[in-house]
């Protein structure tokens, strides 16, 4: 069997407005949350329950969502307009991690023998 190798180049991925997407999604799992709520009683009876804590759970995730996409657009900006930072969509920057210089690959680590980690 040939292997197959793609004729012309993949195309550029799609930006929108990502925010506002994530942010109206976690907003629409929040309502169906509230709406569902006073009805918990009868989710329970009838073991549907599950559809509560399903909406619960996506208006969480979604807030999530929210910081990651926000730190993502943030980073694309500042990457467009030259200040640096990273595009490579691996989320918002904290100064913490592998990254920041800290770890042992950066040098900055030290083994349980107390000398410097080398790479």
């Amino acid at each position: 069997m040939a292997k197959w190798t793609p004729t012309h180049e993949a195309p550029e991925p799609l930006e929108g407005p990502v925010v506002a997407t994530i942010t109206g999604g976690t907003i629409l799992w929040f309502v169906l949350f509230l709406v569902q709520l006073p009805f918990y009683g009868w989710f329970d009876d009838h073991g549907h329950l599950w559809w509560l804590w399903t909406c619960a759970a996506g208006a969480g995730l979604g807030l999530i969502g929210i910081w990651y996409v926000r730190g993502r657009d943030a980073a694309l900006k500042r990457a467009a307009a030259g200040g640096g930072g990273s595009t490579d969509g691996g989320g918002p920057t904290t100064g913490s991690g592998p990254a920041s210089g800290s770890g042992p690959a950066s040098g900055g680590g030290s083994t349980a023998a107390g000398g410097t980690a080398s790479a």
